[in-house]
């Protein structure tokens, strides 16, 4: 852990470190905060809204058990995806591409790819939560697209690690539970597709997404990513698409890279041809 010597200064992103008197502390890690109390946000605001997300997305495990049941999956496999893969828009992808005829080895790696995500989320949260080693395990279970959104959006450590414990845990048991009820009260839905449930977590997803959109090169690649899986989603066999799809980052990566390094070029030409005239004038 580096230290550092000198307070350091605000600067008002999420991430950042407040100023306050020096003392040791972790680069890029958020402060601890007086004991007690939260500088930038009350604990009571910060129980309030990592409420009401885990209570607004755990609800929607209501949605992936009937959806789930309706793809041939018994109870209990129901209830293990939930409780052991709890990673909804994962979870969804995984029965979608089973009731769609798809392979089960195809639809098991979309929902691998996909999941993978979390495990950058997990790169960015270990540095705001700082856990002790031995509850690392456990968190990690709870790395997922809303406790990642909620915990990023506080000011310091304690606010962070509440937002990530009542989210966590509001949204695991609620998801289980109404994994648990949707799946029993499936049959007496009658035909799990008319009610289109199985939109219920990719519209969560993209909820959260969009926010996170802030620059060109995020808001394109998305955009091609759909595109790609849209256009693929015909053609190509379930699951196939969302592995694919990933390929619209490299490729706008390598498009934004070019296009940077040819005004980059332009102008180390124009300096050589500068230096050119100048040696010739002065000959």
């Amino acid at each position: 852990m580096a230290e550092q010597t000198a307070p350091p200064e605000s600067t008002g992103a999420i991430g950042a470190i407040s100023a306050g008197p020096p003392g040791p502390a972790a680069s890029g890690a958020l402060p601890d905060g007086p004991p007690g109390t939260s500088p930038g946000k009350p604990d009571a605001a910060v129980v309030r809204d990592a409420l009401a997300v885990g209570i607004a997305v755990g609800l929607s495990g209501f949605a992936f058990g009937v959806t789930a049941a309706g793809s041939g999956l018994s109870l209990l496999q129901i209830c293990a995806l939930s409780l052991f893969v709890f990673t909804g828009a994962s979870q969804f992808a995984l029965v979608g591409a089973l009731a769609a005829g798809g392979n089960p080895y195809t639809a098991a790696a979309g929902a691998f790819f996909l999941g993978v995500r979390n495990a950058f989320y997990g790169l960015r949260l270990s540095q705001l939560l700082a856990l002790p080693r031995a509850l690392r395990p456990f968190a990690a279970h709870w790395v997922i697209d809303e406790t990642t959104a909620v915990t990023v959006a506080q000011p310091d450590r304690r606010s962070a690690r509440l937002g990530f414990t009542v989210t966590g845990l509001t949204l695991y048991v609620l998801w289980n539970l109404t994994t648990l009820v949707g799946a029993m009260g499936a049959e007496a839905l009658g035909d799990t597709e008319a009610w289109g449930l199985d939109a219920a977590s990719p519209a969560v997803f993209l909820a959260l997404l969009a926010p996170m959109l802030r620059s060109t090169t995020e808001r394109v690649t998305a955009g091609l990513a759909v595109l790609l899986a849209l256009t693929l989603l015909p053609v190509l066999p379930a699951g196939v698409p969302v592995l694919l799809s990933a390929l619209a980052a490299p490729v706008v990566l390598f498009l934004m890279g070019r296009r940077k390094r040819g005004p980059a070029a332009e102008g180390d030409m124009a300096k050589r041809e500068k230096t050119t005239e100048k040696g010739g004038r002065d000959a």
